[in-house]
């Protein structure tokens, strides 16, 4: 089974990111707008009860490379895809630091979205 935890502030977008991979990857998705919400849950999980964290890295309270650092300094090994407007050099810079496992582009492309977490499923297997 795939599970993946979406993370993304815009309702919007959480639902066309939550829709496409339902449908077109048939996962399980626990979609949250609330990055803090999505910590409270990632400290819950071990690296073999969530396939994959999307997140949105500009968000309220914590963003997505926060995210991430939480689930690594709990020992998780989980593969992340952030999703950014503005790939800045630094930003990259740590993400990679971070080993995040790849980029998303804002506006989302959706085939970009599959195709990438497709990637993160076979790398997986």
């Amino acid at each position: 089974m795939f599970s993946v935890a979406v993370v993304e502030d815009d309702p919007i977008t959480l639902d066309l990111i939550t829709d496409a991979l339902e449908t077109k990857l048939n996962a399980t998705v626990y979609p949250f707008s609330r990055s803090k919400f999505a910590r409270d849950f990632l400290l819950q999980q071990t690296s073999n009860s969530i396939s994959l964290v999307i997140s949105d890295q500009v968000m309220p309270e914590f963003d997505g490379l926060s995210l991430l650092k939480t689930i690594q300094a709990k020992g998780l090994v989980i593969p992340f895809l952030l999703i950014t407007a503005d790939p800045h050099k630094d930003l990259v810079v740590e993400a990679k630091k971070l080993k995040v496992s790849g980029f998303l582009a804002k506006p989302l492309d959706m085939k970009d979205l599959i195709n990438k977490s497709q990637e993160v499923m076979k790398a997986l297997a």
